[in-house]
């Protein structure tokens, strides 16, 4: 019964370790990054205490989106379910845009885009329905149009760090561009 016990705390025990950690590289990363948007991830690392190890391995930021993502109503009209996942995506990017800067300074574009790739899933799965709704156009790959909506939104992400566009303008502009790419031709002819 007792190594059931010591087995039954050890994991909580970590989990408190884990949750500290977190909040520890959450802490200096805000900290760090809005008084440097240039800091690197090992100074990130070393001002929560932690090595750069435990930061890649607790650092959550994914598992956060993806929370926010699920909460978003992606049903009904493909055209309004991809203005709703903008919106709840653009806020995402802009609350951690400086991560991502940092992110973007430190690791490969492949290691980048197979981090997001959950989240792409998503938007690969709303175009899907929207080409086969006859809403969003079919004569392009699917996973070029997900590509277009990843790629878009890091530039207006950019823009936004720039000043080049207003963060409150961004999820409108992006809603704009990808419903009009998105359109399938008016001619009905396809590729």
């Amino acid at each position: 019964m007792a190594s059931s016990d010591a087995r039954g705390t050890a994991p909580r025990a970590r989990r408190a370790d884990a949750r500290r950690s977190i909040a520890a590289i959450l802490d200096a990363a805000t900290d760090c990054l809005a008084r440097d948007p240039e800091m690197s991830i090992a100074d990130i690392a070393a001002a929560a205490g932690v090595g750069r190890i435990t930061l890649y391995g607790h650092f959550r930021t994914i598992a956060r989106a993806d929370a926010i993502l699920d909460a978003t109503d992606t049903t009904g009209d493909p055209r309004d379910a991809l203005a709703r996942l903008i919106a709840s995506s653009w806020q995402l990017v802009h609350e951690f845009r400086n991560i991502l800067q940092a992110a973007h300074r430190e690791l490969p574009a492949e290691r980048i885009r197979g981090v997001h790739d959950p989240l792409l899933r998503r938007v690969q799965s709303l175009i899907g329905r929207g080409q086969r709704a006859g809403t969003f156009r079919s004569d392009l790959p699917r996973q070029w149009l997900t590509t277009t909506a990843f790629s878009l939104m890091h530039a207006a992400a950019e823009d936004a760090a720039a000043g080049r566009i207003k963060p409150g303008d961004a999820a409108g502009l992006i809603t704009a561009t990808l419903q009009a790419a998105f359109t399938p031709p008016a001619d009905g002819h396809h590729a």
